[in-house]
Formats: structure tokens, sequence, C-alpha cells
């Protein structure tokens, strides 16, 4: 009867991937700086996330907000694919998971690592015959894969090389959760009235108005020159990048957005690097206490502090 009870609250949508720069220890520090007007009415007219990664913030304002609309972009197609499965086939990838992480936990390691290799070279060699601009059940193959690799390679991340392979090596995990079925169900029912889109930033301009509440996740710049928070992806967001960013920023405060973004904080390496301060001058910048968690050395993991750059007041 206990489980019974418990069954019955449903399963809050929480991120189907560990990303790079992904926000959940970050998400009480943005929560708490929602517009006044969202947190009273509990109303998002219209979401817009340029930069959406594994979507931390988009879940969380899920299971908190009514969200009429909501508009996700990437530039990484491997992640959308990812995204637009969970969409569209759940209990698909649900299928082919559960084969998978049954298949894998029954081998001793000698054997999951062999695996996890033979699985690696397939999901590489296929990137280079692999329709990406049409969805087909391919692509259920393919992100049942990416899941896969993401759950049991080292430190469960997702990093490509500059040919756009996954090169992170085999993980010695004893017991990794690959087909977490709850989780993915409700992230696909999170996904109603939601737009996916594998484009860059610029793309969004035409879905943001001024009902719209937008988050930018951009590729943090990095604070040092051994902390490459860039390096996860083939495409490198420099500083030209982040400059361009943010006369978007600009062009959308522009048309009456509620805007937000995060990044970086520079001056954890040098105090005179103004870099941001300098972008966002006419805007609201807050440093925040944050959490490292992707260094490969735990001892170099810690606190740092990172930006949150608003257009309005909270």
């Amino acid at each position: 009867m206990q489980k019974k009870f418990f069954d019955e609250f449903p399963q809050k949508a929480k991120p189907f991937l560990k990303w790079a720069g992904g926000k959940t220890q970050l998400l009480n520090e943005l929560s708490s700086r929602l517009p006044k007007k969202i947190i009273e009415s509990r109303i998002i007219k219209r979401y817009v996330e340029p930069f959406v990664g594994s979507g931390a913030l988009f879940f969380q304002l899920k299971n908190e907000f009514k969200i009429n609309k909501s508009y996700l972009f990437d530039i990484n197609r491997e992640l959308i694919i990812g995204w637009k499965v969970i969409q569209n086939n759940h209990s698909d990838l649900i299928n082919n998971l559960y084969d998978l992480e049954k298949s894998y936990l029954r081998k001793p390691e000698e054997e999951r690592k062999e695996f996890y290799y033979k699985i690696r070279t397939l999901y590489n060699e296929q990137m280079h015959n692999f329709n990406y601009s049409q969805y087909n059940k391919d692509w259920i193959e393919r992100a049942t894969h990416l899941i896969f690799l993401n759950k049991t390679c080292f430190n469960g991340l997702f990093r490509q090389n500059i040919k756009g392979e996954f090169n992170v090596p085999f993980g010695r995990y004893t017991n990794p959760k690959i087909c977490n079925e709850k989780y993915i169900k409700a992230a696909s029912s999170a996904l109603d009235d939601t737009e996916i889109f594998c484009n860059n930033f610029n793309s969004s301009a035409r879905y943001i108005d001024e009902k719209s509440f937008v988050y930018f996740d951009p590729p943090y710049r990095p604070i040092s020159k051994t902390s490459y928070f860039t390096s996860y992806s083939k495409n490198v967001f420099s500083d030209i990048e982040q400059e361009k960013l943010a006369n978007f920023f600009i062009k959308m405060h522009k048309k009456g957005a509620f805007l937000m973004l995060s990044n970086s904080d520079p001056k954890n390496k040098d105090p005179e690097d103004v870099f941001f301060d300098e972008l966002y001058k006419d805007f609201y910048i807050e440093r925040v206490e944050a959490k490292r968690f992707i260094n490969c050395d735990a001892s170099k993991r810690g606190s740092i502090k990172e930006l949150i750059i608003r257009n309005y007041k909270v």
C-alpha cells in the first residue's frame, strides 16, 4: 500500500544526460531571480532557451510553473537527437536502453570495457553517413547510444574532438543506471508544447517577444588556460562569439523580453578582467557561489564565482 501511495506522485522531470556546464547546482540561484511577474502568476507565457544543453533550468521551470509554449535550441546535433527522440519516441528509447543495460550489467568489467569501446566506435563511424536533417527510426538507436555512452563513460561527460567524434574513455562504474524509465517519461511529458531546433542562438530571435522569458547558458568563457569549458564540443565559443551574444542580448532587450544569462566570472583568476562587466555594463550583474564538478582532478573542484546577468530588477 505504501509503494502505491508514493507512486501516485508524478516523477519530476530532470536532465536525461550529464552535461559539462549543466546548471543543476545553480538552480536555486537562478530560480530566485526570476521576474516578479512570473513568480506571482506561476505562468510563463513563452520560454526560450538558445543554448539548452541538458535543460536543467527548463525542467525545473516545467515542474514548478505553467509554461504555455517553449522553444529550445542547441547547435550540438547529437544532443538535439536525444531531445527529439525523448519527445517523439520515448517508449522505444526506454526499451532499447533496458536491453543495453541488461546486457552490459551481466558482463565482467573487462567485457564491459570491450563492449563500451565497441559502442563508441560504432557511434563515431555512424556519424559520417548519418541523416541528421530528417527525423527517422535511426535517430532512436543513436539516442540510445548517446545515453549509454554518457552513463558509462569516465566522469559521465559528453565530449567531442575536433572531428566531432565522442572521445571520452571507459568509466569503471559498478552499477550504472543506464535506463532511468521514470526520468525519461517525465522528460517526455515536459516536452509537450515545446519546439526543438538544432541551430545557433541567432535563430531564436524570431520566437522572442515582449511575452518571453529567455535564459542564455552559452559555453562558458575559460577562466584559465587549462579550464576550457568550451572543449566539450567541436564548436568553439570564442570571445568574438561572446561579444556577438552580448549584442544579441541587447537586441532582445529592446524587444521587451525578460532576459537572464549565466557565465563564468573571469575575476576568479584575474581581478582586473572586466570582460563581461564591460559587455553587459547596462544590465544587472551578480556574482554567486557555484561548484566546479567537471575537472578530472578532484582536488581542483570546489567553490568559484559565476555570473548571473539580467535585464530586469528582482
